[in-house]
């Protein structure tokens, strides 16, 4: 189970009262060469910038292999279980999509990320269902520029 299930829920109110803004920031992930590796396997994409250290090392300019952006973009999911709290009564939240999602710096194979979240929007589209939107930044430790820039819209069911 996800540790965002463990934590105390909040109400309706509160959660809108968040909005603009920053919820939190998650812990640090680790983004090494294994992990790298395995996603490749899963999506199939074995690119040697991702896959080949000593080729990526001579051929590329990032010195090192490099994780996909969307292993990166992956990442955001355990990320907000960190951050983001349950709302009172939510029975499930899926994926909406994004308005915005732009990688700005890759990852390099033995870096570590995190997530920054702030909720920009929370609207009822029904009694039973909000959605919102948050922007998300994902910085890499030790690096000026983030990874990425994200504005995730999710939907939040109640019973």
């Amino acid at each position: 189970m996800n540790e965002v299930w463990k934590k105390p829920p909040i109400s309706l109110e509160a959660y809108q009262a968040m909005v603009g803004h920053e919820v939190g920031v998650s812990s640090w992930h680790m983004v090494d060469q294994e992990r790298i590796n395995v996603y490749a396997d899963v999506i199939e994409d074995h690119q040697f910038i991702h896959v080949d250290p000593e080729r990526a090392k001579r051929e590329t300019a990032f010195g090192s292999t490099i994780a996909h952006g969307f292993l990166t973009m992956s990442l955001m999911s355990i990320m907000s279980y960190e951050v983001m709290p349950v709302i009172e009564g939510t029975t499930m939240g899926v994926n909406y999509g994004f308005d915005k999602l732009r990688f700005i710096s890759p990852v390099r194979a033995g870096r570590r990320v995190r997530g920054r979240f702030t909720l920009m929007e929370a609207k009822l589209r029904k009694p039973s269902e909000l959605q919102s939107r948050t922007n998300v930044t994902v910085e890499i430790e030790g690096e000026e520029k983030p990874a990425l820039v994200a504005d995730w819209i999710g939907l939040i069911y109640f019973s």
